[in-house]
């Protein structure tokens, strides 16, 4: 064979629309959505926030106990990330200080934070993992008296990346019908946080949805064809997210946490003069919501209440003004 030279790896006398290019373009559809770099640009569109606001501020917190791996819910073990504990999960056995852990959220920490919040006057998106979220009815009550958006973040916190389709289409049902029973009102916006490539499809084809917030990669919403159908998505962030204090890997202090909101903070209302922008702030019960970490979400807070022109959001919030501003 010539040196460099390229060879077929079609069979002799097979053309580009014959089986096996086929089931190679069908192979490929499965992958999931493709991808975009480009965005909006140079030229985002000035999202018009209510007020004239320079930003759009939207707490995210993710309440989680009760959803995650555990022996006890028929898993092989305790789950092993964003437990803070310094405890790894164990194959085949529970972990039960891993189990407390989680346990903190509900018993303590929501509490805390929904006295927070009140305390500021800002309603937040409560990622509420479904089956979780059943075992505190009284705390789902709580956060639907105090205004708070409820969104669905899946049935169980687990990783649905390699899920049979048949089965998360199930769970994306039973987290729908769930919190539909639990606040009297089903949700309209998701998080999944590890998502499938069948995820969004699937959310679409339950219908029902307006937004989701499994992208990481903007600042503001945009719209994205799923099958015949326009979706929105609401960017969401890992960044500007108290996981950053998981093993003290990024935050170690109060203070670290509410320097870094600040900072970012401060470039977007900045930068909002001319292009105003979304900041995704992401929360877990059982991170902020401990006493040393949750001083650094109050400093925050009465810092960016002493600023004009910043909307305090919802997930919801935001996805019904970029309907109503932005249609697609």
């Amino acid at each position: 064979m010539e040196s460099g030279r390229r060879t077929s790896s079609r069979p002799a006398g097979a053309r580009p629309g014959d089986g096996r290019s086929k089931r190679a373009a069908s192979a490929k559809s499965n992958l999931g959505p493709p991808r975009d770099f480009m965005g909006y640009g140079r030229n985002p569109p000035h999202p018009g926030w209510p007020g004239e606001a320079r930003i759009a501020v939207n707490f995210n917190l993710n309440v989680e106990a009760g959803g995650e791996r555990c022996i006890l819910e028929g898993d092989s073990s305790s789950e092993s990330i964003l437990s803070d504990t310094g405890y790894g999960a164990y194959e085949g056995a529970r972990s039960l200080m891993v189990e407390s852990s989680f346990e903190y959220g509900p018993r303590v920490a929501c509490w805390r934070l929904i006295r927070i919040f009140k305390k500021f006057d800002v309603r937040i998106s409560v990622l509420a993992v479904v089956r979780g979220l059943q075992r505190t009815p009284e705390l789902a009550r709580a956060l639907v008296e105090e205004g708070h958006e409820i969104v669905s973040h899946g049935w169980r916190w687990i990783d649905y990346t390699k899920m049979d389709e048949g089965q998360e289409r199930k769970h994306v049902a039973l987290a729908t019908e769930g919190l539909a029973e639990l606040t009297g009102q089903a949700p309209v916006g998701w998080f999944g946080g590890r998502p499938s490539v069948n995820t969004r499809r699937l959310l679409v084809e339950h219908g029902g949805y307006l937004y989701d917030r499994d992208y990481l990669g903007d600042e503001l919403p945009f719209w994205v064809e799923v099958g015949a159908r326009k979706h929105l998505i609401v960017p969401y962030s890992y960044e500007t997210n108290d996981s950053r204090f998981d093993q003290n890997n990024g935050f170690s202090t109060a203070d670290e946490f509410a320097r870094y909101m600040i900072d970012c903070f401060d470039l977007m209302y900045e930068e909002g003069a001319d292009e105003p922008k979304i900041m995704s702030v992401a929360l877990h019960d059982r991170l902020i919501g401990r006493p040393a970490r949750a001083l650094g979400l109050i400093k925050f807070l009465d810092y960016a209440r002493q600023h004009d022109r910043v909307w305090f959001c919802t997930g919801r919030d935001i996805a019904e003004h970029w309907l109503k501003e932005h249609p697609p």
